[in-house]
C-alpha cells in the first residue's frame, strides 16, 4: 500500500488539476488520470471543490485592483477551517463590501412604520436613524418602528444582520413571530425562513430573549458573543435548544452571505442546492439519491448556481444540463450498469 498523502500535498495536487482544467478540456488520457486521482483518497474531491472555488474567487479579485489582498482566500490548512482566521476577523467589522453580481444597495433612512424589502438575490444595507444598520439578505422583509420608548424592528421574513449602536434610553428590539429579542448594543443575525424555526446567532455583544409564553416563570435567556440558538416553535417561542457556544470558523461560514458567498463544510449536495435556491430562480435538481448525499466543501458565489453545478459535475463525475430554469445534475451510467438494470 502506498504512503498516504498529507493534506498539503493533496491541496497542491488539486491546485495543479484546477489549473489544467482551466486551460481547456482534458485528453482521454488526462481525464483517466484525473478520475484515478480522485478515487485514490476521499479527501481529494473536497480539495478539488475548494481549489475550484478559490480559482473562481481569484478571477473575480482581478477586477478589484492591485490593492486587493488575497491572503483571506488562501487554501485552508485544517479541514474545519474553510475561511482563514484573518478573514473571520475581517468580517467582524461593520464594513460590508459590494460583491459583483449581488445588489448591495444603501437606502435613505426609513420612515416610521416603513417596510423594507429585498428581492431574490439582492442584499440591502439599511441605515437607521440612531446610527445602527440592518443588512438584509436575499428575499427579506422588515418593518421599522422607532419611538421615544424603543427602537423596534419586525422581521417579517428572511434573514438580517443587525449592527446596533448603544442608546441607553431606548432598547433595540427585534420581533420575529412571537420571538422578541432585546439588546443595548450588539452585532447579531436573525433568520426566519418559511416554516423553519427562528435561528439566532450573536456575533458581538449580548442580547436577551425574554420568555413570551403565557404563565411561564422562565427568566430571559442571555446570548453573548459567539453563541447560537434555535427557537423550536414560532407559535410558542420555546427554545429548541439552550444557547450554545460556537467556533469563530462556523460563524464566518454562517455569515459568508454578507460577502455574497455561500460556505459549505460537509453539507450534502442536496442541502447546497437548497441554499442556492434562496438566491436565484435557477433551480438545481439532483435525481440520483447517492449524488444528492455527496458532501460539499468550499466557498461559492451565492447567485451563481451554474458555476457551482459545473464545479460539482467535474468532481463527482456527473453531468449538468440546463433546461429553462432548471439545472439537472445526473451521474453517467456505464453500459454494464444499464445492462444489469434491464
Amino acid at each position: 500500500m502506498g504512503k498516504r498523502e498529507d493534506s498539503r500535498s493533496i491541496d497542491e495536487a488539486a491546485s495543479d488539476w484546477t489549473a489544467r482544467l482551466d486551460r481547456g478540456p482534458l485528453t482521454p488520457e488526462e481525464d483517466a488520470s484525473f478520475q484515478h486521482w480522485l478515487s485514490l483518497d476521499p479527501r481529494n474531491k473536497g480539495a478539488m471543490l475548494r481549489a475550484q472555488a478559490l480559482s473562481l474567487m481569484s478571477e473575480s479579485a482581478q477586477a478589484l485592483g492591485p490593492s486587493f489582498d488575497p491572503t483571506p482566500f488562501e487554501a485552508p490548512r485544517r479541514r474545519a477551517a474553510i475561511l482563514s482566521r484573518r478573514q473571520a476577523l475581517g468580517w467582524g467589522g461593520g464594513a460590508i463590501a459590494a460583491v459583483a453580481g449581488m445588489a448591495a444597495i444603501s437606502v435613505g433612512m426609513p420612515a416610521a412604520g416603513a417596510i423594507i424589502r429585498t428581492g431574490r438575490g439582492e442584499m440591502r444595507l439599511v441605515p437607521l436613524e440612531d446610527g445602527s444598520t440592518a443588512l438584509l439578505n436575499t428575499d427579506t422583509s422588515i418593518r421599522v418602528r422607532y419611538d421615544d420608548a424603543e427602537r423596534r424592528i419586525s422581521l417579517l421574513r428572511g434573514e438580517v444582520y443587525f449592527s446596533v449602536t448603544r442608546d441607553d434610553r431606548r432598547p433595540f428590539v427585534v420581533e420575529a413571530g412571537t420571538c422578541r429579542l432585546r439588546t443595548a448594543q450588539a452585532g447579531f443575525r436573525v433568520r426566519k425562513l418559511d416554516r423553519d424555526p427562528i435561528d439566532i446567532l450573536v456575533h458581538q455583544g449580548q442580547i436577551e430573549v425574554p420568555d413570551t409564553t403565557p404563565f411561564s416563570k422562565r427568566s430571559a435567556l442571555v446570548l453573548s458573543a459567539n453563541m447560537h440558538m434555535v427557537m423550536a416553535d414560532m407559535a410558542t417561542g420555546l427554545a429548541a435548544e439552550r444557547p450554545e457556544p460556537i467556533a469563530p470558523d462556523r460563524i464566518a461560514r454562517d455569515l459568508a452571505w454578507r460577502e455574497g458567498k455561500l460556505a459549505f463544510e460537509g453539507e450534502t449536495l442536496q442541502q447546497a442546492a437548497a441554499a442556492f435556491a434562496r438566491y436565484s430562480d435557477m433551480r438545481i435538481i439532483i435525481k440520483d439519491p447517492a449524488l444528492a448525499q455527496e458532501p460539499v466543501a468550499g466557498l461559492f458565489t451565492a447567485n451563481d448556481p451554474v458555476g457551482f453545478s459545473r464545479a460539482v459535475s467535474r468532481i463527482f463525475d456527473a453531468r449538468v444540463e440546463q433546461h429553462g430554469g432548471e439545472l439537472l445534475l445526473t451521474r453517467a451510467v456505464s453500459p454494464a450498469k444499464n445492462f444489469q438494470g434491464r
